[in-house]
């Protein structure tokens, strides 16, 4: 095969095809009545967990987030655990140690010396090893928490100045 016929039928216009723009309007329900449904499942009420994600999207750390909200720095964590943010305060290793302590192969201070946290920080890494996040919670504060569809680029544009760069690292 070769480029005149990879080309064939390629075809060259003065305009532009108008296909209109995608949208998903969800703005008939607040953030609270979507998140009613999963109340008996969430650490707050369905109106603390919107005025928290709302803080949240907006940059606020998880901990203000949470004041905002009116709930404990640990509940703002879980509820956005549960709506599928990464907020364990343990990375991989901390992962493993504190699988090992939920199968009762390490004693918990023994588990959480090893896991270099506090005590506080290792209950919430086992609230996060052991609770899935929610499928439909995830979808009825995706919109709130995604700035330019899938969040990735925006948090991070929007975060920029809280985030380490590369060149920060050799400092350390």
């Amino acid at each position: 095969m070769g480029l005149s016929d990879i080309a064939a039928g390629i075809e060259v216009v003065d305009e532009q095809r108008d296909s209109g723009v995608a949208t998903v309007d969800r703005t008939t329900d607040s953030l609270a009545e979507r998140l009613e449904p999963f109340a008996a499942d969430l650490p707050c009420t369905p109106g603390e967990a919107a005025a928290l994600v709302d803080a949240y999207a907006e940059g606020k750390s998880v901990g203000a987030s949470a004041r905002v909200a009116g709930i404990a720095p640990t509940d703002g964590a879980k509820a956005l655990h549960l709506f599928g943010e990464s907020v364990s305060p343990v990375g991989p290793m901390g992962r493993e140690i504190v699988g090992d302590w939920l199968a009762g192969e390490l004693p918990r201070t023994e588990a959480v010396e090893l896991a270099g946290v506090s005590d506080q920080e290792f209950a919430l890494a086992a609230y996060v090893e052991t609770h899935e996040p929610i499928e439909g919670a995830m979808e009825a504060v995706e919109g709130a928490l995604s700035l330019d569809g899938d969040g990735s680029v925006a948090k991070r544009d929007a975060l920029g100045d809280t985030m380490d760069g590369v060149g920060d690292l050799r400092n350390c």
